[in-house]
């Protein structure tokens, strides 16, 4: 697919990280122009620290601009802030919040 991306990087002949990435048209449920969007990104935690993240990010940043993309959208864990290091040092800024309601929270007293 043309418009999509995968890529792995290696360390020492073996793979330890990978990243998916596509371009999108405008997205009115995510309140989003054209963008290109980071679906996933991981990589293996014995390797964490080498640069892998962040030569996968760059490399699929780079790919979301040559498809004419000026902005480029992820979503992170609210926990995960080794990854959000990661993305503020790339220069991502929250833009959006994600609410949850899980059946067995309760939260439905109807306070406002």
């Amino acid at each position: 697919d043309r418009e999509s991306l995968v890529m792995v990087a290696e360390h020492g002949g073996a793979v330890v990280g990978y990243i998916y990435a596509d371009v999108e048209s405008t997205s009115w449920m995510e309140l989003r122009g054209p963008c290109g969007v980071v679906q996933d990104v991981y990589v293996d935690e014995a390797t964490r620290g080498l640069g892998a993240g962040r030569a996968l990010m760059r490399a699929a940043i780079e790919w979301i601009r040559s498809k004419g993309r000026a902005q480029v959208v992820l979503m992170t864990k609210t926990r995960n802030e080794n990854a959000q290091r990661l993305f503020g040092a790339l220069g991502f800024r929250p833009t959006m919040i994600e609410m949850t309601l899980d059946q067995d929270s309760g939260g439905t007293s109807g306070d406002a």
